[in-house]
């Protein structure tokens, strides 16, 4: 009888941990990037196409691009934290104040290229930032290529050239930036450029050749401008792979590996390297409408930075009012984008 039982109990054991091995999570992915872009189908599909074949098929992926689970943009943080979807790709800049030290990456002049960036956005942020994600289980943080000038009916030359001019920005930093160059910043989820352009509610905006053609900036504007790409970008936007904490916790200790061994600063890395990879094609279609590509003469680049400055000295005084050592965070991510540029 003895032994009948300690059979019965190993065979269920033996089940339980079958059963457990096998396990298989669906996990709910939402975006605002439609399902035609770049991002979608070169970085966030492949993504998870990737997760999918390293859990053996126990990890599936249910895909919703283009805010088809609801929501704006701006909600889409909150969507991980809560349990409303599992994962999420969105701008830091979409919850705009509650990551500020994590902001530092979006000020001017100082993104390089985007992988080198994306690596040192990692680090700092492990080093420096990483309670502003306590409330979600972090995968990953990449930077975009460089930011470019796209106007419609006004070619952009010189700083003064973007006086008065409506332009849309991105994030809280860029819609700053703008302004102290002299324009009148409007701040807007990118699905809404093509319409804000068409209606004239924008002059412009500010994005990289990536996403041009996913919003159809070439064929709503006339004329480009952008910095020599050997040197420091005039702004980029900072961006997470944010998955819902709970989630995670629960997952098989197997498949938090699997998540763990695509997430990080690898993952980063290459995030941003393949997002910027795409600048080449964004800029060919401004190129094939035959509109006018303007680069900046480096006496010009230096205007802009000089122009630029006072975004840096207003957020590291910001940082000083919330309690942490502004110049500091400053000269970590510098330090860091440095090194890893080299």
């Amino acid at each position: 009888m003895k032994l009948k039982h300690l059979l019965i109990a190993a065979a269920v054991g033996a089940s339980a941990c079958t059963s457990a091995f096998a396990q298989t999570v669906t996990l709910k992915f939402h975006t605002f990037m439609p399902p035609a872009s770049n991002v979608w189908k070169g970085m966030l599909g492949p993504w998870m196409d990737k997760v999918e074949k390293d859990s053996g098929g126990r990890i599936k992926f249910e895909r919703y691009p283009a805010m088809q689970l609801g929501g704006t943009p701006f909600n889409l943080y909150d969507q991980a934290k809560d349990g409303v979807v599992d994962v999420v790709w969105t701008l830091v800049g979409n919850t705009p104040g509650r990551m500020p030290r994590t902001e530092v990456f979006e000020l001017p002049f100082i993104m390089t290229n985007a992988e080198a960036t994306s690596r040192a956005l990692w680090d700092y942020v492990q080093a420096d930032a990483k309670d502003e994600f306590k409330d979600v289980h972090l995968v990953a943080t990449h930077v975009h290529g460089p930011g470019v000038i796209h106007t419609r009916d006004k070619q952009i030359n010189e700083v003064a050239d973007l006086k008065g001019l409506k332009m849309r920005g991105p994030t809280r930093l860029a819609t700053y930036l703008l302004k102290t160059l002299g324009a009148t910043p409007v701040g807007l989820p990118l699905p809404q450029i093509p319409d804000a352009l068409s209606k004239g509610v924008i002059d412009g905006c500010v994005i990289p050749w990536e996403v041009v053609p996913d919003v159809k900036v070439q064929e709503l504007t006339k004329f480009h401008s952008e910095f020599d790409p050997s040197q420091p970008a005039l702004y980029t936007t900072t961006f997470v792979i944010a998955m819902n904490k709970a989630k995670y916790d629960a997952l098989p200790a197997d498949l938090k590996k699997v998540i763990d061994a695509n997430s990080g600063p690898d993952t980063s890395a290459w995030l941003g390297k393949v997002q910027e990879g795409n600048d080449p094609k964004g800029r060919k279609s401004a190129e094939d409408r035959k509109n006018t590509i303007t680069r900046f003469s480096a006496a010009e680049y230096e205007n802009f930075r000089k122009a630029s400055a006072q975004v840096d000295d207003d957020w590291v005084k910001e940082m000083n009012g919330k309690g942490f050592n502004g110049k500091q965070l400053l000269d970590d991510a510098r330090a860091l984008i440095k090194k890893y540029t080299k």
